[in-house]
């Protein structure tokens, strides 16, 4: 089987600005697991596009790269290389639409797609659609709301406001009083629709799953740490599988799966945890920076569990339970 690998961040959709230090990190993390994944299985001929600026600096294992310039418009590329492979893993974030265009890319040439299609990434990368899905679901979700900028509408309490497509954290505020609601317009305008939720406070959680026309697989549940610096959250460590018993999280799962019935392969699921329930925050329709821990965490390849769904159910067999800490500081990424 041919493959093209284009992780984002490191294989050139940044290539004609800086590019930016924790998100090309976490891309370098995702990128080294996936090849690393696909290295470890037989049968497989692998081209990976490559920012020129980190073309010696990723482990290749003697695959292809083709390495994307300044001056190269890294969709043009992509594009024109999808009809050379009999597979394409494209690894995006969804804002400004970036993964669900890929992925028509790849489906306009009727090429086996490696991750959810571009109508999963349409509603799960949407957090307005994600809250009504959910919603008609009965799945307990964060109450969610439009933010109209000439009538803010605010919950009682603390807020969080969000953008509709954003990822992770970037340009998220948390609001607290009327001070901060008077700034909020300066630090929005002209940067797209945003939501508004309650600030849920209770722990952060992020589960690592596979799923296939409705059915879904649980590999590790994942706690996150956030620090909250001049009303921004930033993650600051992953504990992959964190060590909790998984059984209560195998219904949600099941729950969502049926209520995301185009989600295929690997996906995460973000939720909020307080005494009294258990809330679905966000579904992220690709590989998540906790990818990256879950080799070493539990001896599996989920590279190639996502690989074994093109056929059939995927035997998730770990050899080990161990947690795996991913330190994201703002100045040093590394694994513990």
């Amino acid at each position: 089987m041919k493959i093209l690998v284009f992780e984002y961040i490191t294989g050139g959709g940044f290539n004609r600005q800086e590019l930016p230090a924790s998100l090309a990190r976490e891309g370098r993390w995702m990128l080294k697991a996936l090849l690393d994944g696909l290295a470890a299985m037989k049968g497989l001929d692998v081209t990976v596009m490559l920012d020129r600026r980190l073309a010696d600096s990723i482990p290749l294992h003697g695959f292809t790269p083709v390495v994307v310039d300044r001056e190269d418009d890294c969709h043009d590329c992509f594009d024109r290389l999808i009809k050379r492979f009999d597979a394409v893993w494209p690894v995006a974030p969804e804002y400004g639409g970036v993964l669900s265009a890929l992925c028509r890319s790849v489906e306009r040439k009727e090429v086996t797609l490696l991750t959810s299609p571009s109508s999963a990434v349409s509603v799960a990368g949407d957090k307005l659609s994600t809250y009504r899905r959910l919603l008609e679901h009965r799945i307990a979700t964060v109450p969610t709301r439009l933010l109209e900028e000439r009538a803010f509408s605010f919950y009682q309490g603390e807020n969080i406001v969000k953008p509709v497509d954003g990822i992770g954290c970037a340009d998220s505020y948390v609001i607290i009083d009327k001070e901060d609601r008077e700034s909020l317009s300066s630090k929005i305008q002209g940067k797209g629709r945003y939501i508004v939720q309650p600030h849920v406070a209770g722990d952060k959680t992020s589960l690592s799953c596979l799923f296939r026309n409705g059915e879904g697989w649980l590999l590790c549940a994942n706690r996150q740490k956030f620090e909250l610096i001049g009303q921004q959250y930033h993650l600051a460590e992953i504990a992959v599988n964190d060590g909790r018993d998984l059984t209560p999280f195998r219904p949600l799962v099941a729950d969502v799966a049926r209520a995301f019935p185009e989600l295929w392969g690997y996906a995460g699921i973000d939720l909020i945890e307080t005494p009294e329930t258990v809330l679905v925050l966000e579904i992220n329709p690709r590989l998540t920076t906790s990818f990256a821990g879950i080799g070493r965490a539990l001896g599996i390849n989920a590279a190639s569990l996502v690989l074994r769904l093109l056929d059939g159910d995927p035997l998730i067999r770990p050899s080990r339970s161990e947690s795996v800490s991913l330190i994201l500081h703002r100045d040093t990424h590394e694994f513990v």
